[in-house]
């Protein structure tokens, strides 16, 4: 209750030393003090790691609760649009940086400015707390690029408005078994997609003798029993000079209009790449559909590389407390002129449908400033999407490795449906892993598919 009271008593004094004020009718501040409530959805937060952030609004907007209800994954879009559906959705929730466009026709951009009713102490010797209408101005497009990385402008600006804001960014990097290095002898991780990283693989996958797979160098070359397959896929592709997008159609399949070399496919070089892993004739076999998932394979200890994000470190480290296990950054292309990673995480946006959207919209930038996105980073174990605190990540223990790549962290899937993007993927790397001398048909097919997603 004491802090409370000096926050309060803090807000009271800036409040009463600043003039960003507004005069509004005593109607409308009698309206802006009736009590509301905004319900907050989200998969990936629990309760505990947003309240330090509600109750210190609360403190600010006495007149606001706020309720966040958490909900499975593969349950959420679902419920989302059932409940948009029958009027009752959420107020605020959280979508993945490739559903922005997706969810576009059912939310709001941020206004220009927001009322919003502040207490203020006034009053000669009584004194006493009168709510007080103020505009809290939001951010620009600019303010959005100039303070968070590059990657979260691409998403979340469509049209010079922005549709959403995120508390953290996670980049995509590769988990190696400290063990099973140790017991090949290999004392350096790999840095590069090179030939050191493919003698690496081939040395740390062991096959029994019925040509099993019993420990695998690498989970690489297949799709659907690997944690997120097309972001790999993705960034290999991306990293070798593939255009995903091109003047808004799919090109991931061309070669690239400016290329010197326009006898080079690095979207073909590197889906055959990827898939050589997966390929019994070939000297870096180390994957197959037969084998559990990447994950399973890596808590189980017979994985040696496995290619993740920050949010997989928690279930690692419940799922298999003694697992002697490191991060190092992303694998990149040797000699490339500058690194290239990939970018996966959530934004928090506002329902179209909401009744109280700009006071919504003021709590999502709340959440997003960066006094209350350090101490949520702090107990979420989160890698930041602001510049600002990136300094402070860099060496840490955990989440440094992930942090170090947000700045060069990408993008590149802006449709309206993620989820058949990934599938046209899939199908795509199955192909190719059925006939090598099909890739180009597979990913003519491939972006064809994704092409269609890429309108409503």
């Amino acid at each position: 209750m004491n802090k409370k009271i000096i926050a309060l008593s803090l807000l009271f004094v800036f409040i009463l030393t600043s003039g960003f004020g507004c005069k509004p009718s005593a109607q409308q501040t009698q309206q802006s003090m009736k009590p509301l409530t905004l319900t907050i959805w989200g998969v990936w937060d629990n309760s505990d790691d947003l309240a330090p952030i509600i109750e210190s609004y609360k403190v600010l907007h006495p007149f606001i609760t706020i309720n966040y209800r958490k909900f499975r994954y593969n349950e959420y879009e679902s419920e989302l649009l059932n409940a948009f559906a029958e009027d009752r959705g959420p107020d605020i929730f959280a979508i993945n940086n490739t559903w922005v466009r997706k969810y576009q026709s059912k939310i709001v951009p941020t206004p220009a400015q927001i009322p919003m009713v502040f207490p203020v102490l006034s009053g000669g010797l009584q004194k006493q707390i009168i709510p007080e209408t103020r505009n809290t101005i939001s951010p620009t497009p600019k303010n959005i690029k100039d303070n968070f990385v590059d990657v979260v402008y691409d998403d979340v600006v469509i049209d010079g408005k922005i549709y959403g804001l995120p508390m953290a960014l996670d980049t995509l990097a590769l988990y190696y078994n400290r063990d099973l290095l140790n017991n090949a002898g290999i004392t350096d991780i790999p840095a590069y997609w090179n030939r050191e990283f493919q003698q690496t693989v081939k040395k740390l996958t062991k096959q029994d003798l019925k040509g099993n797979i019993i420990q695998s160098g690498v989970a690489l070359g297949t799709s659907r029993n690997i944690e997120r397959y097309s972001d790999i896929l993705s960034a290999l592709m991306m990293q070798n000079g593939s255009q995903m997008i091109t003047n808004g159609g799919v090109s991931f399949h061309q070669i690239p209009v400016n290329s010197k070399d326009q006898s080079y496919n690095p979207g073909y070089s590197a889906l055959r790449f990827y898939t050589d892993f997966s390929n019994p004739v070939k000297e870096v076999y180390s994957w197959n559909n037969d084998l559990n998932t990447s994950l399973d394979a890596f808590v189980s200890g017979n994985l040696a590389f496995m290619f993740g994000y920050a949010y997989h470190l928690p279930t690692i480290k419940a799922r298999a407390p003694k697992l002697n296990f490191g991060v190092a950054k992303l694998l990149q292309i040797e000699g490339a002129t500058a690194d290239t990673n990939f970018a996966n995480y959530w934004v928090n946006v506002v329902a179209k449908k909401s009744a109280h959207s700009n006071e919504a919209w003021d709590f999502v930038q709340y959440m997003a400033n960066p006094d209350q996105v350090k101490a949520y980073l702090a107990k979420t174990k989160k890698p930041t999407a602001l510049r600002a605190l990136i300094k402070d990540q860099r060496e840490d223990p955990e989440i440094g490795v992930f942090a170090n790549q947000v700045l060069t962290a990408k993008s590149w899937y802006r449709g309206y449906n993620a989820t058949a993007a990934e599938n046209a993927f899939a199908d795509m790397i199955d192909s190719a892993m059925a006939d090598e001398t099909r890739i180009p048909e597979a990913m003519g097919l491939a972006a064809s598919r994704v092409q269609q997603t890429l309108s409503q």
